[in-house]
């Protein structure tokens, strides 16, 4: 009797404890009432509605920029330790290729006595010649890389994210170069979209003199001739792209062309006023300690920028070394502005101007989109949107609606089944499927589960399978009955031998649920941790407290007889 009182204290605080965790989902308590918790269970895309994206990682444009930064380290490290190179360039830049051209049998042996000092953990020698020495990236360099850039990707698209203030944002790696994101609840998805697109790479870029603006446009109108494209037919960053890969052998080395919008035009294509700029700066948002708006001495808003002290210190000999130059503010290779430097820039301090063209609003809804991309750090590649999906509301209530319908009439005709078929013990079993459902939305709330539809199709095999151990545990029971035990023993052997029947099942179906959330995504990883809770809560309900209930009757209450 004294275990009976264990069991039953035990089982009253577990069902008192899912109470405690389920009730904030159906009242409404405020954020002062006294109830212990307010947490309650999120909600999947798929039921609440929101924005679903599939984004592309351009994962290979970040390993070419690695290996042509890689090239002016070899360069400058060469020749402070006096290494004698004829040349250093890229071969194959999306591996991390590198040709060195030496002249002689000397020159090959200190570069190779070179990159194995220097750079043995990251490059592998592929092949050599007497007059030139190719180098690659190792392939478990390359692999962790690329990796690094797509988790980088994530962790800066969740940080942008959590600016909206959106429950468990869904941001997760599809495939070697693609991010899956969904967003549930998303009211605002067109600014969302715009966030989640805003590369926020920043670039702090001296303006060339070495071709005037006329011979810019002139270049540009006969590269798009030639190759038939404008920027009014594609989109700005491709035709950047293929505008500078057109123009590549008639523009000076380590230079590109970007825009700026016009003050007064509306949009870029209206109004763009190409730049000759120089891309061996080495200043960018990774410099910058904080972004935000701020206004200029008209009240016009504009984004201040604050750098780190290393980045304090490049702008610093960056503005030194090109007085009386223009400095172009490059975001997403478009020129914010390109002001001139009149003197040594000390106190890392610098502001993005947005221009004209727009009314304050406007200004100032771009303002804060810039800065709340720089805040949360810049996208280390570009993307792609590759697919698009919203879901309505409507959409979401009509399936939990129709879920909740399903589970009603499941419920129903279980309960009416196991009450027809076993009676007394039919109801005890009902009770323990109601406090098994209890318990499992008690644990997935607790954990911050979202719930999705596949997740209500696990709670609906959990149903299924809690059932089933109340089945065999009622058989059981008529078996020993029928065998002539009294009531006290059949219930006890009952229990007993219908266990290791029901451990056996529960076995399989979490193995099988680990492998499914071990090796899926999205959904598939869904409804395999609601089918692992409900093994947990099944045991515990249909199980123990079943028994806990039947003991109670026989023991407590001194019931004689119940029908099995």
């Amino acid at each position: 009797m004294e275990g009976l009182r264990w069991r039953s204290i035990l089982a009253a605080l577990g069902v008192a404890a899912a109470i405690v965790w389920v009730l904030p989902n159906v009242v409404n308590f405020g954020e002062k009432a006294w109830w212990p918790s307010k947490q309650k269970l999120n909600y999947g895309l798929d039921i609440q509605g929101g924005l679903h994206l599939v984004m592309g990682v351009d994962v290979d444009g970040v390993v070419s920029e690695s290996t042509h930064r890689l090239i002016t380290s070899m360069k400058a490290d060469m020749q402070k330790e006096n290494v004698p190179v004829k040349d250093v360039k890229s071969v194959n830049p999306n591996l991390g290729e590198v040709t060195i051209d030496v002249s002689d049998a000397a020159g090959k042996a200190a570069v190779e006595k070179f990159l194995t000092d220097k750079y043995s953990t990251v490059l592998q020698v592929i092949s050599s010649t007497d007059t030139s020495i190719t180098t690659r990236y190792f392939d478990a360099y390359l692999n962790d890389y690329k990796n690094r850039v797509i988790q980088q990707a994530i962790e800066t698209i969740r940080n942008r994210i959590d600016e909206f203030g959106v429950a468990e944002p869904s941001i997760s790696q599809q495939g070697a170069n693609r991010i899956l994101i969904q967003l549930p609840g998303m009211e605002d998805a067109e600014k969302a979209k715009q966030l989640i697109n805003t590369t926020a790479k920043l670039d702090f870029m001296i303006v060339s003199n070495e071709k005037s603006p006329q011979e810019l446009q002139a270049m540009i109108a006969e590269a798009e001739k030639a190759g038939n494209y404008s920027m009014t037919t594609m989109k700005y960053s491709d035709y950047v792209s293929k505008l500078n890969a057109d123009l590549a052998s008639k523009l000076p080395a380590k230079s590109v062309i970007y825009f700026e919008k016009s003050a007064n035009a509306t949009t870029m294509e209206a109004g763009a006023m190409p730049y000759l700029l120089k891309t061996d700066t080495d200043l960018g948002g990774d410099a910058l300690d904080d972004a935000f708006v701020g206004y200029d001495q008209y009240g016009a808003p504009q984004v201040s920028l604050h750098f780190n002290s290393a980045g304090s210190n490049k702008f610093a000999d960056l503005t030194g070394n090109n007085v009386n130059r223009q400095m172009a503010i490059v975001l997403d290779k478009v020129v914010k502005s390109a002001p001139s430097i009149r003197d040594r820039i000390a106190g890392g301090q610098a502001v993005i101007t947005l221009g004209g063209g727009r009314d304050r609003n406007g200004m100032m809804d771009e303002a804060k989109m810039i800065s709340t991309a720089l805040r949360a750090g810049a996208l280390p590649a570009s993307l792609e949107q590759l697919e698009e999906r919203r879901v309505g509301p409507t959409l979401g209530a009509d399936a939990i609606d129709k879920a909740k319908l399903g589970s009603y009439v499941g419920a129903a005709i279980i309960v009416i089944f196991m009450l027809a078929y076993y009676k007394a013990m039919g109801a005890v079993a009902s009770l323990s499927l109601g406090i098994n459902v209890l318990a499992l939305f008690a644990l997935m709330t607790s954990m911050g589960f979202t719930l999705t539809l596949p997740g209500i199709a696990g709670i609906a095999l959990t149903v299924g399978f809690a059932v089933d151990a109340n089945v065999l545990i009622n058989e059981r029971i008529k078996e020993e009955l029928r065998l002539g035990h009294g009531l006290n023993v059949a219930v006890k052997e009952g229990y007993h031998r219908a266990m290791s029947a029901i451990i056996d099942a529960n076995v399989t179906t979490a193995a099988t649920a680990v492998v499914l959330l071990y090796f899926g995504t999205g959904p598939v990883r869904g409804f395999a941790v609601t089918l692992l809770i409900g093994i947990v809560t099944s045991m515990f309900a249909n199980v123990f407290v079943s028994k806990v209930i039947v003991d109670l009757l026989v023991h407590k209450f001194k019931v004689k007889k119940l029908a099995v």
